[in-house]
């Protein structure tokens, strides 16, 4: 018998305990011997351990932008620990989305969170080329540098989250396969495991994409109404991510220092690198940075729809038996190309892409934004919509509620939000999570 089980040793789980046992411990209610975190392979085998570990702020929806402001400091609380590189963010932008870029930094303003709008196309290319002197995108008519974010390397942010966890007694079992839930008069009062039964107090759920299977273990719906449409519960979505080898040293801004995190959205025609040959004339979107973890520089575009229905969508989206969720020609064909669009420096270097495992999946709720929320009395559902690895101060929310300590900062991401209406609202970028 445990008091708290935590499924998955992710960046969710891992936070949950670490902040639960702290607060345990204060308040003399128990300690970190009473929290057990269980995940079927080892710490980070999922999304959290191939995620490309950017944190920022940059959220068109007040709710995610004050949840982030909140995480930002648990970040900045043991940078060492957590390998967290405080190099700020760059949201650069075409005119279509000005009005939302805008509208982001003047929220960022009332919550006190350090940032620079830049407006119109002469002033943000003089920004953009005083940071970059290789700076060269058309297109863009705001830049919005958030001071605060960066990045940090995934699998030691988690050893670092585990080993804090550790040192407070929380039992972390790896290994170990959850494969249903004993429910008793309404409540979750044990977790069945391929290592026998766990009697439980409380549950918590911080599977990541895995969610699909315990919500159909704690028997919730596989659909639901959202504005009259019946819509499924779980979209999974391919993340299209990758890295150039090229030396992470060379990516430098003009006085030779990291660079912040860019995150480029254009609306101008991106040609290919290589042959010149029209890729899109669509709005399109990329992120990147460099990262010496990754060894080269990093990013991503916008991620694809895994075209199977969830219930045939593989159980271990990460392992080599998972092909079909690899990056395809398409992507780096358009990342690299939108890399050389950006900067001369990366003009003819698409030779140097490495094809190695990346990205992964995520499952998506029907808005794409979390639920955070309790269901059968005692489970708590950590849904985090492929949000998860900067949300690092959820687990600190998450233990107070279990504690009996309402969060208003999660008040917006309760599952009766699609019932109610009470949605999040829709930006301009190309991008599901914005």
């Amino acid at each position: 018998m445990t008091r708290y089980v935590i499924v998955g040793a992710g960046i969710h789980g891992l936070s949950t305990a670490w902040h639960l046992a702290r607060r345990l411990r204060v308040t003399g209610r128990g300690s970190g011997a009473d929290v057990l975190v269980l995940d079927k392979a080892e710490i980070g085998a999922g999304a959290s351990g191939v995620a490309c570990g950017i944190v920022r702020n940059n959220y068109f929806q007040p709710a995610m932008r004050e949840l982030m402001a909140h995480s930002v400091p648990v970040w900045e609380s043991d940078p060492e620990a957590f390998a967290y590189h405080p190099v700020g963010y760059l949201q650069i932008a075409p005119p279509v989305m000005a009005e939302d870029v805008a509208g982001i930094h003047a929220s960022q303003r009332e919550i006190g969170y350090d940032s620079v709008l830049v407006e119109g196309v002469a002033a943000t290319r003089a920004y953009l080329t005083e940071l970059f002197a290789d700076w060269q995108a058309p297109g863009v008519s705001v830049v919005l540098h958030e001071k605060r974010g960066g990045y940090a390397n995934n699998r030691a942010t988690l050893r670092g989250l585990a080993a804090k966890a550790r040192a407070l007694g929380v039992d972390i079992r790896t290994g170990v396969r959850v494969t249903g839930l004993r429910v008793e008069g309404g409540a979750v009062t044990a977790v069945e495991t391929d290592a026998g039964r766990v009697g439980c107090d409380q549950l918590v759920v911080a599977a990541g994409p895995w969610i699909r299977d315990l919500w159909a273990m704690l028997e919730l719906p596989t659909s639901i109404e959202v504005a009259s449409v019946d819509t499924p519960m779980w979209t999974f979505l391919a993340l299209q991510e990758g890295t150039l080898g090229v030396d992470p040293g060379e990516f430098t801004d003009n006085a030779g220092k990291p660079p912040p995190v860019v995150h480029v959205d254009s609306d101008a025609p991106l040609h290919d690198d290589v042959d010149g040959g029209l890729i899109t004339d669509a709005l399109w979107g990329v992120y990147y940075k460099p990262d010496f973890h990754f060894d080269g520089v990093q990013g991503g575009a916008a991620p694809v729809p895994v075209t199977r229905p969830a219930e045939q969508v593989a159980i271990d989206p990460y392992g080599p038996a998972s092909p079909e969720f690899a990056v395809g020609d398409d992507f780096v064909r358009m990342w690299t190309s939108a890399l050389a669009h950006c900067h001369k420096r990366f003009e003819g270097r698409r030779r140097l892409y490495r094809r190695e495992p990346s990205g992964g999946i995520g499952a998506f709720t029907p808005d794409s934004f979390p639920v955070f929320d309790t269901f059968r009395q005692n489970a708590y559902v950590i849904a985090d919509s492929n949000h998860g690895f900067k949300m690092i101060g959820v687990g600190d929310l998450v233990a107070a509620e279990i504690l009996g300590e309402p969060q208003a900062l999660l008040e917006p991401f309760r599952f009766d939000r699609y019932s109610t209406g009470r949605v999040h609202p829709v930006s301009h970028s190309p991008f599901p999570w914005s």
